[in-house]
């Protein structure tokens, strides 16, 4: 049967091409293998541009203390009892990072975090030595410049949050704009662009994150509309995300429905878990297994309920994802984590979400690339194939889910008529086999180690060549046929001949 199918090539005509998926369905049934009716995929979502951005800390853009990479820890070291180190302020001007980060815009840069509740910017020439009363670090003009001009050198505008711990509030303990003020007017002067903001970084952790003791809902809802009504005065463009949590709980449920009717797109934040540096208890056996993947889902189900009820229509955003929250765990920066990486953007573009920011850029062990040389890390790289072959248009893969295997479609990047589909064997023992009726080609990450920093394109190592330029990134052809899917492996199959009229 594969040979024969190898004779039809690019199939053009819509009429052949049913045919064509019909004896492929009939001939693979008896061989339990799937078959991708690919032209007639309906669309389900579209999702922005931006869809897939990053976050670079506050405290990474000033300096100071932040996760502490595992490798500095040393293995036979508890990571609870060293989870912060001091580092430098990163340099937003260096080549690397900047030629990397530019590959996959178009996308957003968030400049927040838990550190940026308490931060001072330091509208002057000559910034403080140390921090004003109320504020616990400073950002000076130079460092935001430094934010503004990688944001315009990599195209990816800004989204931040603004300070507000006790230096910004009036003696009755309200909330004032003055920081906020200084900050957009600052980046106004420098060319800079704020896309959209978050009031404060999660304010349901308020104890953690620099709000006044006592903190609530309503506290917050009341700081919420000071905030609101100042930016549609100062900075009408900006659209405002809110409440930007991280639980799923009352607290968080009370935040939205505080300031739901009053933003422009949900925002929330997602961690399946904790590290180990905060006493999680997650191990890497568990970081393929589907009630692991299946965590994206039931974040996002609290979210959307509580919008469908008090926001109906509003867009939501992801502003802040990761293997786990405080830095990740030692396999995030492995390949393991790419299978939860990959997921998460098909489930959440499957379901509408615009926008998912990845915690972060380059910083401790969650970070895309390796905070002290930005070379790229496995989920880079996975970033880099979504970046390249997934369109906006977002299609129902038509595929029942099987335990171990999750197939995810949309219309292919810049290719009118064209079908991209991300198939994610998940199953560490068992392969799976999948019927395309058209001319494909494939990219197949792969690692041997799962837990192993390398990964593969097509058998290949993946890295920067000796001049420090990204790899093509070719892709196999393959004749229409079936297709095997090695287990714990991840392909990416463009169909330039697929005939979906939704992609034209």
């Amino acid at each position: 049967m594969g040979e024969s199918l190898r004779s039809h090539g690019a199939i053009r005509s819509p009429r052949r091409l049913d045919r064509v998926i019909a004896s492929v369905a009939a001939a693979f049934v008896a061989t339990n293998a799937l078959a991708a009716d690919i032209a007639n995929m309906p669309r389900v979502a579209t999702i922005d541009p931006r869809f897939q951005s990053y976050n670079i800390e506050m405290v990474e853009v000033t300096g100071g203390r932040f996760w502490k990479p595992y490798a500095a820890t040393g293995m036979q070291v508890d990571a609870t009892t060293e989870r912060f180190a001091e580092r430098p302020a990163i340099d937003l001007g260096d080549k690397r990072l900047r030629m990397l980060a530019a590959a996959l815009s178009p996308a957003y840069l968030r400049v927040s975090g838990t550190w940026a509740n308490s931060t001072f910017f330091a509208d002057s020439d000559t910034p403080p030595s140390t921090p004003p009363s109320g504020f616990e670090g400073i950002l000076t003009r130079r460092q935001w410049r430094g934010v503004i001009d990688f944001s315009r050198a990599v195209d990816a505008p800004i989204v931040t949050s603004f300070a507000i711990s006790a230096g910004t509030r009036d003696a009755d303990g309200r909330w004032t704009p003055d920081q906020a003020r200084h900050l957009l007017a600052f980046t106004r002067s420098a060319g800079g662009h704020i896309a959209a903001a978050e009031f404060m970084n999660e304010p349901d952790l308020p104890s953690i994150g620099g709000a006044p003791d006592g903190y609530d809902a309503a506290a917050y809802g009341r700081d919420f509309a000071t905030f609101r009504a100042f930016i549609k005065q100062a900075a009408p463009d900006i659209t405002i995300l809110g409440p930007g949590v991280i639980g799923t709980g009352t607290d968080a449920a009370a935040l939205f429905a505080a300031t739901a009717r009053d933003v422009d797109a949900i925002s929330y934040h997602h961690y399946g878990a904790l590290s180990a540096r905060c006493a999680g208890d997650r191990t890497p056996e568990s970081a393929l297994s589907d009630e692991w993947l299946a965590r994206t889902d039931r974040a996002l189900a609290f979210h959307q309920s509580l919008r469908d009820r008090l926001a109906p229509g509003k867009p939501i955003w992801l502003t802040e994802t990761a293997e786990t929250a405080c830095g990740g765990n030692r396999w995030a920066a492995s390949f393991a984590d790419t299978f939860r990486y990959l997921d998460q953007l098909g489930r959440l573009a499957k379901a509408g979400i615009q926008v998912v920011m990845h915690n972060t850029l380059a910083a401790s062990d969650y970070g895309l690339l390796d905070e002290r040389t930005h070379l790229p890390r496995p989920n880079y790289w996975s970033a880099l194939l979504w970046r390249r072959l997934m369109g906006t248009t977002v299609l129902d893969a038509a595929i029942t889910p099987e335990p171990g295997l999750h197939i995810y479609a949309h219309c292919a990047r810049d290719i009118p008529g064209g079908v991209a589909l991300l198939v994610i064997n998940n199953d560490r023992e068992t392969s799976r086999r999948l019927a395309l009726p058209a001319a494909s080609h494939r990219y197949t990450l792969s690692g041997d180690k799962l837990t192993g920093s390398a990964v593969r394109l097509n058998g290949t190592t993946l890295a920067l060549d000796v001049a420090g330029r990204l790899p093509s990134l070719t892709g196999e052809a393959l004749a229409a046929g079936m297709i095997t899917i090695a287990p714990a492996t991840i392909s990416f199959l463009t169909v330039a001949e697929a005939g979906n009229a939704t992609c034209r």
